[in-house]
């Protein structure tokens, strides 16, 4: 059985944690603040399009007004994009997926692809530095049997982390914010969880960015996905496994050999 303490914290370390973490979120929103007030002065009726897209149409509203203005500031739209796709996945606020079919909308493909995975395992990795400081008291309480499961599957593959995290990153086992918290709890380094991330989320991405190419077809989020997406996604993570399985076998030759 594996044991993992809950550390104690008193009353004032919690408040002290608090404070910190609702500076760092305070921090971001004045970054995000900073960009709108150096936004290129936009038209009054089309402010209501400015804003984080929860749906497809509100997506495609805020890809027209990008597109617009992006002729001409196309660097201060590239910073707002970049700097708000992170704070969604710092925070694990949801709304990344409509940024990635963005993404597709208003860049070159390789761009595109390129921006969505640094963002995204930026994003990811301040997440988990942020759970690693001050999560690890709270994560225990309320998601220990899990994390405790969870950590034998890590332990296991302890020398195959990179390609384990490409893994969970490709299928949906876990949702994302659970593995960018849970990570520093079950001993994943930032290398490989960075690396693991900006690789696994390529493939779910193009399907995104696709999409983005022809985003006013859309109804919904949903439509990115078909049979053929899934199944080629499916065979990826599978994939993914290979090295992790032979790399096992091979040790156990040599190891036999010797």
């Amino acid at each position: 059985m594996i044991n993992i303490p809950i550390p104690v914290q008193n009353e004032r370390v919690q408040r002290r944690h608090f404070l910190i973490l609702g500076l760092i979120f305070l921090i971001s929103i004045l970054s995000l603040l900073l960009i709108y007030i150096l936004f290129p002065e936009i038209d009054p009726s089309e402010k209501d399009a400015l804003k984080i897209p929860k749906t497809i149409d509100d997506a495609k509203l805020l890809g027209n007004l990008l597109y617009k203005y992006s002729k001409h500031h196309r660097y201060i739209i590239m910073l707002a994009f970049f700097l708000t796709y992170i704070f969604l996945q710092t925070f694990a606020i949801p709304g990344s997926i409509f940024l990635s079919i963005l993404a597709g909308f208003l860049y070159p493909f390789p761009l595109a692809l390129f921006l969505v995975c640094l963002c995204s395992s930026l994003g990811a990795s301040f997440c988990y530095l942020l759970s690693k400081l001050f999560g690890r008291h709270i994560l225990l309480k309320y998601f220990r049997t899990r994390i405790i499961e969870w950590q034998r599957k890590v332990q296991a593959r302890a020398d195959s982390l990179l390609w384990f995290i490409i893994f969970l990153r490709i299928t949906p086992i876990l949702p994302n914010w659970f593995i960018n918290l849970c990570s520093p709890i079950l001993d994943v380094p930032l290398k490989p969880f960075f690396l693991g991330t900006f690789a696994g989320v390529a493939l779910p991405s193009i399907l995104f960015i696709q999409a983005g190419k022809t985003l006013h077809q859309l109804s919904s989020a949903s439509d990115v996905f078909s049979w053929r997406s899934i199944l080629i996604l499916a065979f990826c993570a599978i994939l993914s496994l290979l090295p992790i399985y032979f790399k096992d076998k091979i040790q156990k030759f040599f190891k036999k050999q010797n």
